[in-house]
């Protein structure tokens, strides 16, 4: 599968951003598209995912209430609504995919910038 991460951009404290994730080729069988950020000088951390199937979904604790991840299986695209931005969420955000539970997540699309300013 390829990943097609769109969506950044540079926002106010407060403000709001969505985040697309275009996913093509072998998409049929996904079981879950996650959303992850690396910000400078920090690790990458996990944001929120999606089933594929089912649609259910997880949060990072520092997104919950703020964010909300949500899917097109017709477009074969996964959305991150971010509301009540704050500079801490500046970071590039990658969004990933894998076909099992048990596996990590193994398809990386190429991130997209998000930038909070204060």
């Amino acid at each position: 599968v390829q990943l097609q991460a769109s969506g950044g951009g540079l926002v106010q404290t407060g403000g709001s951003l969505r985040l697309s994730c275009a996913a093509s080729g072998r998409t049929l069988s996904m079981y879950v598209m996650g959303w992850f950020r690396q910000a400078p000088g920090k690790e990458r951390e996990f944001v929120a995912s999606i089933r594929w199937s089912g649609g259910s979904t997880a949060y990072a604790d520092s997104v919950k209430g703020r964010f909300t991840i949500s899917r097109d299986n017709a477009k074969n695209t996964v959305h991150l609504q971010m509301n009540s931005l704050k500079p801490e969420d500046t970071a590039v955000y990658y969004c990933a995919a894998k076909y099992h539970a048990s596996s990590s997540y193994g398809y990386w699309g190429q991130g997209t910038l998000v930038t909070v300013s204060s």
